[in-house]
């Protein structure tokens, strides 16, 4: 006669909640680093250097006035040494100008021997085309391989009230999808109201560290592809150099955000005259 009864092979192939909370644990301390880098990339106006205060733990990064330069600031987030540069951001509806851009890439060299993540910060709202394209541009200068070591972190998560990311990017369309695809669908949401103790930090850390033992290391820029981007890059922004008014970015936001802290003032070029401090 057969039985009905469920087999005892197929409750012991389960692990009980307890068991996959300790897997889960022993995975994280396996990708677990003593130190991690970090790059912020995005737009001129508040978001991306709100971010990067977010991580730090207080209001280091200035938010008064987009920089034209690097700044570089250490900390500590749940025991691990964290590097975290902060880039001159791009503007909105227009090319980013060439020595801005030259910046952006000389970021790489200020995190020796090379950056674990670059965070593509992009705050929550309305995504278009010409977004996608800024980023696309941008995001271009470091080579192909950066998009590997990227990932999306969406800022003023406050915005989404009870919607979920992942409703807000099915909502935004196929330009915001290209760039959670281009980033092998890593992103991170991150409130940066929250000031202090944060608790998505962890989380970002973590998926920082997965990044890298999926990638197997660090991100090393290449120099001679990116040396022909940035002349390609240059010929272009010279024919454009005299029509821009730099303007200042998108989506105008104001906030102040507040663990232990080391500031490192990071010089600008020398072929740059002057600048302020990011």
């Amino acid at each position: 006669m057969s039985s009905n009864r469920p087999s005892d092979s197929t409750a012991d192939d389960q692990l009980d909640p307890e068991e996959q909370k300790r897997l889960a644990a022993a995975a994280r301390e396996a990708n677990r680093l003593p130190e991690l880098r970090l790059i912020l990339l995005g737009w001129r106006w508040p978001g991306k250097s709100m971010t990067g205060n977010t991580i730090l733990g207080r209001e280091e990064f200035r938010l008064e006035r987009a920089s034209e330069f690097c700044g570089k600031r250490e900390t500590k987030v749940d025991q691990r040494k964290v590097t975290v540069v902060d880039t001159p951001g791009w503007f909105s509806s227009q090319t980013t100008p060439a020595d801005y851009q030259q910046e952006m890439v000389r970021s790489v060299t200020l995190c020796p021997p090379g950056p674990h993540a670059f965070l593509l910060v992009i705050p929550v709202g309305m995504f278009t085309e010409t977004d996608r394209a800024r980023i696309e541009e941008n995001v271009a200068l470091f080579g192909e391989d950066v998009w590997k070591h990227t990932m999306l972190v969406f800022s003023w998560a406050e915005v989404l009230k009870d919607r979920s990311i992942e409703r807000h990017i099915r909502r935004e369309g196929r330009d915001l999808q290209w760039v959670v695809d281009k980033c092998k669908k890593r992103y991170h949401v991150i409130n940066n109201y929250i000031f202090g103790e944060h608790p998505q930090l962890p989380q970002l850390m973590e998926k920082v560290e997965k990044i890298v033992a999926e990638e197997g290391g660090y991100f090393t820029l290449k120099t001679d592809e990116t040396k022909t981007q940035s002349q390609t890059q240059s010929l272009n922004l010279n024919t454009n150099s005299l029509k821009e008014n730099r303007e200042l970015g998108a989506r105008p936001k104001q906030n102040g955000s507040c663990n232990s802290l080391q500031a490192t003032d990071v010089n600008p070029p020398q072929s740059l005259v002057e600048g302020v401090s990011d």
